[in-house]
């Protein structure tokens, strides 16, 4: 199969373009590297600041013309796969749909369905934009309402969503707000993880400090967590000082980052997910301990009824300060985890496992 990727989130697309091409299929990359992150594409597609900037950006879409036709599948990382305003993206995705045979959207991160099912349907007992029944309030909570809610990119999502021909959500959360309402066409794949080259962790330092991760994303701090669980983090830290230690990764890029992860014992990632991300999944994969989301409900749609690697926290201080001291005192328990972390990930998110996946729903979209 001929496969255009186009977008990046957290390098999903180019750990399953690797695999795809793997199985034999050709898949082309297009993408801006997500922003900041930079990671690796086919054909870089990203845009510089102001208005020249957007003017270049254009004029590079139009000598990608021949780059956006002619493929069996094109898939979407999101419905705003442009750095542009959705009323550009509208007729670019007309584009995409009339000179390509199949196109799917991705739901693997922040769209109009998340938004609008969080602050109506509540499917969660908790996500970035409910605690319970209340609302949340803060600043990137409430942006995001006004981005996606009675506003071009929410009619954009939706006109996709209705339009394309198979949604692919990428963790339970998305599932759930996906789903309910396009039963017919709604599946889901767990996130790629390449599994070659690892540099798996070796547990025989019982005395040694554990160490402590956390990237911090500075504008969305607040909003996935991240300063609760920095928080909570430090107070454990200044409590057993012979015990643990913290490094904080601050707005760096994937290559760095990964180095930096690497060394590292446990992550704090997302207070507010019920799942393990990209971010988590990549250190899982190294035997990384995930402090983060790990509800029931995850484990049940991966079938998943004998491993519980990750740490999972309820969204509040108290509970994430309790399983950090818990992990701190019992060294045992984390060599446990980070055995576990590594089956978990090789038993569900393995790129040439997920790749299967996808190249037999590619396969049976042709076929129809």
């Amino acid at each position: 199969m001929k496969i255009l990727l186009l977008g990046e989130y957290s390098n999903v697309h180019w750990t399953l373009a690797e695999a795809l091409r793997a199985l034999g299929h050709e898949v082309t990359v297009i993408s801006n590297g997500d922003f900041w992150k930079d990671y690796r594409r086919d054909i870089d597609l990203s845009r510089t600041p102001g208005r020249i900037g957007g003017i270049r950006y254009m004029l590079r879409l139009l000598q990608l013309r021949r780059s956006l036709v002619g493929y069996d599948v094109v898939q979407l990382i999101n419905p705003m796969f442009l750095e542009l305003k959705a009323e550009r993206i509208f007729p670019i995705y007309k584009f995409l749909r009339r000179h390509n045979q199949k196109i799917v959207l991705g739901a693997f991160g922040m769209d109009y369905y998340w938004v609008h099912e969080n602050i109506t349907r509540k499917p969660l007992r908790y996500s970035d934009f409910n605690i319970g029944n209340e609302l949340r309030n803060n600043r990137d909570a409430l942006k995001e309402q006004r981005d996606w809610i009675g506003t071009p990119k929410g009619k954009l999502n939706q006109y996709i969503a209705k339009n394309c021909d198979f949604i692919v959500t990428g963790l339970y959360e998305y599932d759930v707000c996906y789903r309910p309402l396009f039963p017919d066409k709604t599946t889901f794949i767990p996130f790629p993880i390449n599994l070659h080259n690892k540099s798996l962790k070796h547990y025989a330092r019982n005395d040694a400090k554990l160490r402590l991760f956390i990237g911090i994303n500075s504008r969305r701090s607040e909003y996935k967590g991240t300063d609760i669980m920095l928080k909570a983090a430090r107070y454990v830290v200044a409590k057993y000082p012979d015990k643990a230690e913290l490094e904080i990764a601050e707005n760096v890029p994937f290559h760095r980052y990964q180095t930096m992860l690497g060394d590292s014992d446990v992550i704090l990632d997302q207070l507010y997910s019920y799942t393990p991300a990209m971010n988590a999944l990549e250190a899982m994969s190294q035997g990384v301990i995930c402090v983060g989301g790990g509800e029931p409900e995850s484990y049940d749609l991966l079938h998943e009824q004998e491993l519980r690697p990750i740490v999972n926290v309820r969204p509040d201080y108290d509970d994430v300060v309790r399983q950090l001291e818990f992990l701190v005192l019992h060294p045992e328990e984390v060599s446990l985890k980070s055995k576990q972390s590594i089956e978990y990930v090789r038993r569900h998110h393995d790129a040439a496992k997920v790749a299967l996946q996808y190249e037999k729903l590619y396969r049976r979209l042709l076929d129809e």
